[in-house]
Formats: structure tokens, sequence, C-alpha cells
């Protein structure tokens, strides 16, 4: 083991004993650039999840039942909430137990009439564990 003899003194010396660094200039305009590109980026991603709600243009489904039928059928009862004077476009999809997409159906509610329950039935590709309203959207 090696040993200095330091006396009373730090090894590495004393914070007066090292010479000063440069002073940094300009911090405040790196913080500026950053709060700014941080901005945008937080705006896009905005706009993006804004967008991709179809701009308020949803009509809100509700499921209340669902039943499989068989391996190639399977049925679901849902409510859909939209205005009187505009039609919705509604798809349905079953799924299986591994959550792939077995069945899927489109289906449309004129306008003329407003919030309804609607019981729809689809054909199945195998036994489905599930089905759920995807979207409803206002056309």
């Amino acid at each position: 083991m090696v040993t200095r003899d330091v006396g009373n003194g730090p090894v590495l010396g004393t914070p007066d004993e090292l010479p000063d660094g440069p002073r940094r200039r300009g911090r405040l305009v790196v913080h500026v650039v950053i709060g700014v590109l941080v901005a945008i980026i937080a705006g896009g991603w905005g706009y993006v999840m804004w967008s991709m709600t179809a701009g308020g243009s949803e009509a809100p489904a509700q499921v209340i039942m669902f039943d499989v039928v068989g391996p190639t059928r399977a049925e679901i009862t849902f409510q859909v909430y939209k205005p009187d004077d505009r039609e919705a476009v509604c798809r349905i999809r079953a799924l299986d137990v591994n959550h792939g997409e077995v069945g899927s159906k489109e289906v449309r509610i004129r306008a003329g009439e407003g919030s309804k329950q609607l019981k729809e039935s689809l054909d199945t590709s195998a036994q489905a564990t599930s089905v759920h309203v995807q979207y409803c959207n206002l056309v």
C-alpha cells in the first residue's frame, strides 16, 4: 500500500488552489432554443392525437351484450348515440382467443334516427371469444 504524507491538507488541494475555469456565455440562448423545440414537438404531437380522433366526428357506442352463437357466428347488441340529422357508420369486430380478428362488419345508421340500440350478427372465420364496436363515425 502506498502512502503519502500530506500533512493536514487534502491530497488534491483545496478549491482556492484550483485555477478559475472559463466563463460560460450564451446559456440563455441554449435554453430558449431547447424550449422552442420542445414546444414545437409537443404541439405536433397534440395535432397528431387530435387528428386521430377524426376531429370530433365520433358517435359514442356502448356494447350492451354479445353472444358467440357458434364457431362461425357471433351476435352483438350495442347502443349508438348520435344526432338525429346525421348518418353514422359503425364497424364491429369479432376477436379470437389470441385477439386476432376473425370477423368484421360495417353497419350504417340512417339520418333521421337519433340514438339507437342495434342487434347485429356477423359471420366469423373461427371461434370468436369477444365482439366489440371498433368505431362509430358520423358521416
